[in-house]
């Protein structure tokens, strides 16, 4: 029996041009899907012009330009219809979808369906839920007290897993799964006889919990930063402009 770890996965990744999932929008998005580890990815981009301008901090993180996506990006709606399509077809499939960070890419990627499309991500996916596996709630619970950051960068050198064009779309994806794959096998005692669809619920779970550890610490540092324990999708909801 080919175990998750082994099989289909698919990932989305996207890049914005800030880190407010209310406010900000998506630049670009990739989707990729693998069939098996080391395998060829087959990879669906988009290019997005998202009406308002991309800070110069954002540009210095994914490179984009005002100018870039202003003449070769399309205009958000069509663009996440397609991606919320692209992401229930392989949902129907039964194919895991692989977010690094799940609570950001997902959530913004509803906001920007309800801003653009009257709609939202759940309404794509009712029928198929998603089955979501997030490579930083995985680390974190299983290797809970190892210190030190846990962004994919770091994620990638500690499982062997290279990255190369960080900050690039799909090249994040592509390091996701592998980083997920690498922490099946590391931990496939106690992965192993997971299903995706029990792993999903899981990781609810445990990031909630580790969402109450972080603002336990905040409060103790005197940090007035709020942590959200939903996932993998944020519930607050501003009105999305």
């Amino acid at each position: 029996m080919t175990l998750w770890y082994e099989g289909p996965l698919v990932a989305f990744d996207t890049e914005t041009t800030g880190v407010d999932v209310e406010s900000d929008r998506i630049v670009s998005a990739a989707v990729i899907c693998q069939d098996a580890p080391g395998g060829r990815p087959r990879v669906r981009r988009w290019l997005v012009n998202p009406g308002v301008p991309i800070p110069e901090q954002a540009t210095a993180v994914h490179g984009l330009t005002d100018e870039q996506v202003g003449r070769t990006g399309r205009w958000p709606a069509p663009v996440m219809e397609e991606i919320a399509r692209e992401l229930s077809g392989h949902s129907a499939a039964g194919r895991p979808l692989v977010v690094m960070n799940a609570p950001f890419d997902l959530t913004l990627l509803d906001r920007e369906l309800r801003r653009h499309r009257a709609s939202s991500l759940g309404r794509y996916v009712e029928t198929s839920p998603l089955q979501v596996l997030d490579p930083r709630v995985l680390d974190k619970h299983f290797d809970r007290y190892r210190k030190g950051r846990r962004t994919l960068t770091d994620l990638c050198a500690l499982y062997g897993v290279e990255l190369t064009g960080a900050h690039d779309a799909a090249a994040d994806a592509l390091a996701a799964t592998e980083v997920v794959r690498a922490v099946g096998r590391r931990f496939a005692s106690r992965l192993g006889r997971l299903s995706p669809a029990e792993l999903h619920t899981l990781q609810a779970v445990w990031h909630a919990t580790q969402a109450r550890g972080l603002q336990a610490w905040f409060a103790r540092t005197g940090s007035e930063e709020a942590v959200d324990p939903a996932w993998p999708l944020r519930t607050g909801l501003r009105a999305a402009v």
